[in-house]
């Protein structure tokens, strides 16, 4: 039986990126790639995206925007998170892997083999 076709939202030079594409298509995944650089999302795609999930976790700490803004301990509000992610992609966690309602953000192996199966 063929495996499920998965959106892998990426930026290529990423190695959590990298590692989680690795890691489904040894599994036999079928990804539909999105390069965030390329293809940026817009706040409304965000939005849908990220549904009734707290969106805190779509931001990427690592992110220097994060870091300056100091959103660890005040957080932007969700308008304002989804307008600096659309404006500014690398504030995005990544990878985003979506499989139906269920999605992954970064390499959790553990998340990403139950989303394979």
């Amino acid at each position: 039986m063929p495996k499920p076709s998965i959106k892998f939202i990426q930026k290529p030079t990423c190695t959590s990126c990298r590692k989680a594409k690795a890691f489904l298509e040894g599994r036999g995944c079928a990804l539909e790639l999105r390069d965030l650089g390329k293809e940026r999302f817009t706040a409304a795609e965000l939005d849908r995206l990220i549904g009734s999930r707290d969106y805190r976790a779509f931001l990427n700490t690592r992110n220097e925007l994060y870091r300056k803004r100091k959103m660890g301990k005040n957080p932007p509000t969700r308008a304002e998170a989804l307008r600096l992610m659309a404006r500014e992609p690398n504030l995005i966690r990544r990878p985003v892997v979506i499989r139906g309602e269920r999605i992954v953000l970064g390499f959790d192996e553990g998340a990403l083999a139950a989303l394979a199966e």
